[in-house]
């Protein structure tokens, strides 16, 4: 027995409810969904979009790839990027999520994958809320379902006493399901992922029936492999996704980009002003992000140790965006080496004991006889005593 359509009702009834709640808490989110934050490049893409649609789709698989490399519409609609990489990724990821095999963005830490995952499903489903979060402590009523257990103790299992997981909503709906950090869940709980992607289908025992996945239903989950708390994932279940792998930025302008336009992004939503001449802190951040992760300096004459933590282009951004925000406070509106001094230190040296070495070598042989560098070596000095 099948009942796609009763558990839809109440997924549906249950997202009403939530959106509810959330526009009464307060009319601007802090941080809106990507649907909601682009909500007007998403509607001019669907009005110039004359390409097939796969089944619930809200864009074609041309307009989501465009939705997220950017482009410019034939009305002159500017869409802007959401991810700079080669195109190719993107096409491939959003191809696999046009079939029946879910999709898997593999990354170091800071490679966009959450970033791509959401504006992914944004851009397909128009919904990028049905997520697992996953953690150490992810149960397996995160990923199939849970209980109402008044209602339970009152009337026994029941419909009405279950409570459906992001993913058996996406299920009942045609919509794309997001597990965050798959690699954190307990190996078991991952597991049972296999059948929902197998076989389409959510087995309710208790109520002698199922859910059956609608065309439009799809799983995007991201994970890495270098965070410590890793559960490998079951040869299984890696069968049953497209591996994307999103590689760190290429080069020093495309990551110097990166930042740059999340970081003005960020700022414009925290009400920051503008940081004039800010261009060049940022690429001095990520020239030292760079050369550190990669254990050797630019021009490839020095070689370097590398420090414990992964220096991504995530952690670039945080350190910026926190001496934007030093800058507009607390001095004169400019972005200076001071303000990323302090930043840079906390992501460098994660461990007290070996990192601050690490450190304090490319402080005195590289940053110290850097044309152009004192005041950032003066900063960096002052803040690493």
């Amino acid at each position: 027995m099948t009942v796609p359509e009763t558990t839809a009702t109440t997924a549906t009834t249950t997202a009403t409810t939530a959106v509810a709640v959330g526009e009464a808490s307060g009319a601007e989110a802090l941080r809106p969904h990507a649907e909601d934050a682009f909500a007007d490049e998403l509607k001019a893409l669907a009005a110039a979009d004359d390409r097939p649609r796969p089944a619930r789709w809200r864009l074609s698989p041309w307009a989501v790839a465009t939705y997220l490399q950017g482009g410019t519409l034939p009305d002159g609609t500017v869409i802007t990027p959401k991810y700079v990489g080669p195109r190719r990724l993107i096409e491939v990821a959003v191809t696999t999520l046009a079939t029946d095999r879910a999709l898997l963005l593999l990354g170091v830490p800071g490679t966009a994958k959450t970033w791509v995952s959401e504006h992914l499903a944004a851009a397909v489903s128009g919904d990028s809320t049905l997520l697992v979060q996953g953690t150490a402590g992810t149960p397996e009523e995160a990923v199939r379902y849970g209980w109402n257990y008044a209602q339970l103790l009152a009337h026994g299992p029941s419909r009405d006493a279950l409570v459906p997981s992001p993913l058996m909503r996406a299920m009942a709906d045609g919509m794309t399901a997001r597990v965050e950090e798959l690699t954190r869940i307990p190996a078991d709980v991952q597991d049972s992922l296999i059948t929902i992607l197998s076989e389409k289908t959510l087995p309710i025992p208790e109520l002698g029936q199922e859910v059956q996945a609608v065309r439009g239903f799809n799983v995007i989950a991201t994970a890495n492999d270098r965070d410590r708390g890793v559960n490998e994932l079951s040869s299984a279940l890696r069968r049953r996704f497209n591996t994307v792998v999103l590689p760190l930025p290429a080069t020093p302008d495309a990551e110097v980009d990166i930042v740059s336009r999340r970081v003005d992004q960020i700022g414009r939503s925290l009400d920051l002003p503008a940081a004039p001449e800010g261009l060049a802190e940022i690429r001095r951040v990520v020239t030292v992000f760079r050369e550190l992760r990669d254990g050797v300096t630019t021009d490839g004459r020095t070689k370097l140790k590398s420090p414990s933590g992964t220096l991504s282009t995530a952690e670039a951004i945080s350190v910026v965006t926190n001496g934007l925000a030093l800058a507009a406070h607390f001095g004169d509106g400019i972005l200076r080496p001071g303000d990323v001094a302090a930043g840079i230190l906390g992501a460098v040296v994660r461990d007290p004991a070996a990192d601050r070495v690490v450190w304090q070598e490319y402080l005195e042989t590289v940053v110290r006889e850097r044309d152009g560098w004192k005041d950032f070596y003066r900063a960096c000095r002052e803040v690493s005593v």
